[in-house]
């Protein structure tokens, strides 16, 4: 599909409706513009906050607890966790 689309002051251009709903491209959506040559390609592109980055890599590793059956459950396993990474008081005696 070829589509001719002239380039506007401050060198904006408007993606046909036909184009967006075929791509799925709304108001306000991110694209990544590359260049290659005399070539610009405009793909759509979504940015994930970096925390919700590293849960998914942490889910997809295993790194995860759950599912739980009640908030009990739950409760039980932070608690562990948190249990687990205080360091431990070391008791010495006086003689």
């Amino acid at each position: 599909m070829s589509i001719i689309i002239r380039v506007k002051t401050k060198g904006q251009v408007t993606i046909p409706t036909s184009l967006r709903t075929r791509l799925g491209v709304s108001v306000g959506d991110l694209l990544e513009a590359q260049v290659e040559g005399h070539v610009i390609t405009l793909t759509p592109k979504t940015l994930i906050d970096k925390r919700l980055a590293e849960a998914l890599a942490d889910i997809k590793a295993g790194k995860l607890n759950g599912p739980f059956d009640s908030a009990d459950e739950l409760l039980a396993s932070l608690n562990r966790r948190e249990t687990a990474k205080r360091p431990r008081k070391t008791i010495t005696r006086r003689k």
